[in-house]
């Protein structure tokens, strides 16, 4: 059975293919940009036009399962005009192709709805047109790293330890785990439920402030102080958020708009498998979740912030032969700070980490492997290319350091997901050092791998 995902390419949809694909579901992915769309053993992609419904007819022509993701948010003022168009062509196209059953993600919300929960509910009502059965489910924030929601929390409430906020923080909302909502919407393509509507959530209804102080509380930040302003418009919420988080505007203006509206599940769910998380163990996991991934995909990421990270890379070119010495290098690590590169300045580091109460000390393992302790970090991966350091004894949040050899280049990659408005300080601070730290550091490492090239090179002709 061969399943679709419309909107591959968005946070939902990318977590819903790796899920696919891990069960061993053939999956084709779709999205305007082919490069764009995730992969996968199991994973096609195809770069297409929603609107366009000839083309997304022959896109869909033998697939079983169509989910629809997609929506046209971030396209301004005119998106919901655009969403129909894009859920009436999906419609058709699913029908011509022969599509057994569509499965949609919408939203929560009853009675007077934002332009952006009315479009979302409108969305599912025109799937069905054509008449294509279709799995509406409806839900409210989704907890885990990436989701638009989740990030607009996670900044608020790491960067301001006092706010003062509008009346929609008192709004409710019934907050689902990441895991919980892709498990239904993974059971969802089964026979066995039912077409229709299906409101799906965690077990606890909170308000937006409480789920602020949640977040901080499993976090390990102190208490929001947090006063509420009955003269904010969302208008003037939305220039407020903007200033504090780096969600997109036009998201998060519908968005803000949206918060006004109780998004509470009113006719739980009973037809799905899954036992729902609790808000605080949401947090939890979806934490947990991203350092793992961070470990796993540190070489994937680009300079600058996203959901919460900070990172910076360099590359330097390395010959054959010093890559190779580079190689043996990686694993020389802990027990000397000259290892780093740039002696110095982490001795720097490590006076400014005492004045915050780290106690950061030099430590070399018997056998560098994962899980082995490298002075103040723990081996994360390890590979025959490849070391991963990782701590969380830093006072400014969790960090990673990275290198790489491939393709004739030595990668060097630092992340940092900062803990609390200090940790967003700090690197916003250091930033401009490190731009010039982490290029000699990686120019150090290059010569470090020549050196001990040249010396193995005299040792064999010894």
């Amino acid at each position: 059975m061969t399943h679709a995902v419309a909107g591959a390419s968005g946070y939902v949809g990318r977590k819903l293919v790796r899920l696919l694909d891990a069960a061993g579901t053939p999956v084709l992915a779709l999205g305007r940009r082919a490069e764009a769309l995730p992969g996968g053993t199991h994973v096609r992609g195809r770069a297409v036009d929603i609107a366009d419904t000839a083309d997304l007819t022959e896109a869909l022509s033998g697939i079983e399962v169509a989910y629809y993701l997609a929506h046209a948010m971030a396209a301004g003022a005119d998106f919901a005009e655009r969403d129909r168009r894009m859920a009436r062509s999906f419609a058709k196209a699913a029908a011509d192709a022969g599509v057994r059953r569509i499965v949609y993600l919408g939203g929560l919300g009853t009675g007077e709805l934002s332009a952006h929960l009315a479009s979302r509910q409108e969305v599912g009502t025109l799937l069905g047109e054509a008449g294509v059965p279709v799995v509406e489910l409806r839900a409210a924030v989704i907890i885990g790293a990436g989701s638009i929601s989740f990030e607009m929390l996670r900044y608020l409430a790491e960067r301001l330890p006092a706010m003062v906020c509008p009346r929609w923080v008192g709004t409710r909302v019934q907050p689902v785990a990441e895991t919980d909502l892709l498990s239904c919407l993974h059971e969802s393509a089964d026979d066995r439920i039912p077409a229709g509507v299906h409101e799906i959530g965690g077990p606890d209804v909170l308000t937006y402030q409480d789920l602020m102080q949640l977040y901080a509380r499993v976090r390990g930040l102190p208490r929001r102080r947090i006063v509420r302003v009955p003269l904010l418009t969302p208008g003037l919420s939305s220039h407020w958020v903007n200033v504090v988080t780096p969600v997109d505007r036009a998201v998060s203006r519908s968005l803000i708009d949206s918060l006004r509206t109780d998004v509470v599940v009113t006719r739980p769910a009973t037809v799905f498998s899954v036992e729902p998380m609790s808000a605080a163990d949401a947090i939890r996991d979806a934490l947990d979740s991203q350092r793992e991934r961070i470990a796993e995909r540190v070489f994937d990421f680009d300079n600058g912030l996203l959901d919460g990270v900070f990172a910076l890379r360099t590359e330097v070119p390395v010959s054959g032969r010093d890559a190779r010495a580079a190689r043996l290098d990686l694993t020389e690590c802990g027990g000397s700070l000259r290892w780093y590169g740039w002696a110095w300045a982490w001795w720097l580091r490590i006076v400014l980490g005492k004045v915050f109460g780290e106690r950061l000390a030099l430590h070399r393992p018997g056998t560098v492997e994962p899980g082995s302790t490298v002075d103040w970090w723990t081996v994360a991966d390890l590979g025959d290319n490849r070391i991963v350091l990782v701590t969380e004894q830093w006072f400014c949040g969790e960090a990673w350091l990275g290198y790489r050899i491939a393709a004739g280049r030595l990668e060097q990659v630092g992340a940092l997901r900062a803990k609390g408005l200090l940790g967003w300080a700090y690197w916003r601070a250091v930033y401009p050092v490190h731009l010039v730290v982490f290029r000699v550091m990686a120019r150090k490492q290059a010569r470090r791998a020549h050196a001990l090239a040249r010396k193995t090179s005299s040792d064999t002709q010894v």
